[in-house]
């Protein structure tokens, strides 16, 4: 197999969320969460073996709900969190719970048929919010020690404390956009600087800055987007740095000291762009994925950390030498490629946590493909 050729993994039923596990930077693993309404839904923990381009997971019973978001703990690999459809006779609910992973001997024993898993995910702790107030998102803080995790609800954003070992979580502070007519949050991000004490969210078509310490708003890019923003990363290098995707099919940039124009604007796609992430070690890598079923990978060097590429110096270059070297060049931005393996609408991509150079992306009818960062390129950020 070509070493830039595709990994193809289908699952048994649709699904929509994907992510890295967090906790781990040894091995290229995910976790993926279904979305059915028929039948009981699970979790893939799923292993790629990059040597032998191999797929390894293993399945376990998530007992509540169709799974709309997963995220992983940042210090600990034995727990995740999911936000999913709580369904009864009278109503549903959106809610998200902490879940703790079965020991290690346990997992061996699980089967390789999907459709039967026999092992449960335990639950640790739901987390809080107001009666008949959809929770939508949750994440915990990145560089974290797992005890702090942000959420929003239609109307609220919350900042809580978790205690694993207690199966409690406290809310520190929560603030609500005060728009009328009133908006509702859709999307969450942090923000790895700054002592990791803001984060941002999209509310429709605007996006706000939040202060942790105070919940109070420093930052408002009042229609960031023309229609609504689906999601949003933060320049892992480069502070002040933002990148935004919506439903006007763009892809934007932005530093947020001077937000009254974005930086930069992608427009490589023909329907909602769902998903975009930078690459946590060579942040001119961007990924998106999209309702038209594509995933493009860009180039963006005119905004990086590294726009001349990764410069290393020689020792024993002589002053005459250096003083004769031309001036370096930066390298152009540009769309890498466009990879459409999937048939159905793109929900979520994310880098390997382990390898730089890994990335997968899962389609909502239950696709997931492992995909490589293109040889040539890998080789012109490094050489």
């Amino acid at each position: 197999m070509a070493d830039d050729a595709p990994v193809i993994y289908g699952l048994e039923f649709q699904a929509r969320s994907l992510a890295p596990q967090s906790a781990e930077t040894e091995l290229n693993k995910f976790f993926i969460g279904t979305q059915s309404l028929r039948n009981e839904n699970i979790i893939y923990h799923i292993e790629f073996e990059d040597e032998s381009n191999g797929i390894n997971k293993h399945v376990y019973r998530h007992p509540d709900g169709e799974i709309w978001q997963i995220t992983s703990s940042p210090a600990d690999k034995q727990i995740i969190a999911t936000v999913y459809n709580s369904v009864s006779t009278t109503k549903a609910e959106l809610k998200c719970s902490l879940w703790l992973l079965p020991p290690e001997e346990e997992r061996s024993r699980t089967f390789d048929e999907p459709q039967s898993p026999t092992i449960s995910l335990e639950k640790i702790v739901d987390l809080p919010r107001q009666e008949g107030d959809n929770l939508v998102h949750a994440l915990w803080e990145p560089q974290g020690d797992g005890s702090k995790i942000a959420s929003i609800s239609e109307s609220t954003l919350s900042y809580l404390d978790l205690n694993s070992a207690d199966a409690t979580a406290r809310v520190i502070g929560s603030a609500g956009i005060d728009t009328k007519p009133a908006k509702k949050f859709c999307s969450l991000r942090w923000n790895p600087h700054q002592n990791c004490n803001q984060v941002a969210t999209g509310f429709e078509t605007s996006l706000r800055l939040w202060d942790l310490r105070s919940m109070k708003s420093v930052k408002h890019i009042e229609n960031a987007h023309s229609q609504q923003i689906r999601d949003m990363d933060f320049n892992p290098n480069r502070q002040y740095y933002l990148v935004t995707c919506g439903d006007d099919c763009k892809i934007k940039f932005w530093d947020v000291r001077n937000a009254d124009e974005p930086l930069k604007v992608l427009a490589h796609h023909s329907h909602w762009v769902w998903c975009v992430r930078y690459n946590q070690c060579h942040d001119q890598l961007i990924l998106t994925g999209s309702s038209d079923s594509r995933v493009v990978l860009y180039s963006v060097n005119s905004l990086s950390s590294e726009p001349y590429g990764m410069l290393v110096g020689d020792d024993d270059d002589n002053e005459n030498d250096k003083e004769n070297q031309k001036e370096p060049i930066p390298q152009e931005d540009r769309m890498i490629g466009k990879f459409e393996e999937h048939e159905d609408s793109v929900y979520a991509v994310e880098w390997s946590i382990a390898d730089p150079w890994i990335f997968a992306s899962l389609s909502y009818d239950g696709r997931l493909v492992i995909n490589r960062v293109p040889r040539d390129e890998k080789f012109r950020i490094l050489l």
